[in-house]
């Protein structure tokens, strides 16, 4: 007899210093990310927030959010951060989760998420509709950026190092990487 799926009970029953997600029945447990992690995740979404969610500098247009739980049929996911643009996710629901697939996720790559975020949750941020995902390494000092075509993501953008850089579906500003990888 086959494993019983987990459900958002298992999911709820985590202890708190875990972040829990559900992927295709099974229950992923990772420890809270450490703290280049954290550096990266927080310096994004704050580097997108006055240009994207606030027009400062930028286009806005963009709700931005931190860690949101994502719930997609069985599916429970948590990005690193996220965004949607405004004309889908006029008013940000007074919920602790959504089914709107966001247009933009980022993963921040760990040692422990880094199968999970790859294998596990690209595929239902396809399925799902999300248009742009980026994964970034900070170990490493990469980030990908891939954007939905026909259903698959493609490879748009591979970028090593820490010179500023522009990329989907954020490239009307300029990031600074050398300030999102913690190096100055």
């Amino acid at each position: 007899m086959g494993k019983k799926p987990a459900t958002y009970a298992d999911l709820e029953a985590l202890p708190e210093h875990v972040v829990g997600e559900l992927v295709a029945g099974e229950l992923y447990a990772s420890p809270r990310p450490a703290m280049r992690h954290a550096v990266v995740s927080s310096r994004l979404g704050g580097e997108l927030m006055g240009p994207f969610g606030r027009g400062r500098g930028g286009p806005g247009g963009w709700v931005i959010l931190d860690e949101p739980e994502l719930h997609f049929g069985d599916d429970v996911l948590v990005p690193d951060v996220a965004g949607w643009r405004k004309e889908r996710m006029p008013v940000v629901p007074d919920t602790a989760a959504t089914s709107l697939a966001p247009d933009w996720v980022c993963e921040v790559l760990s040692p422990s998420t880094r199968t999970l975020d790859r294998e596990a949750k690209l595929p239902v941020y396809a399925r799902e509709g999300v248009r742009h995902v980026w994964l970034m390494d900070p170990r490493t000092r990469t980030l990908e950026v891939f954007g939905l075509r026909d259903g698959r993501y493609t490879g748009l953008l591979t970028h090593v190092g820490a010179a500023p850089i522009r990329a989907e579906p954020f490239d009307a500003v300029e990031l600074d990487l050398a300030f999102l990888w913690g190096t100055q």
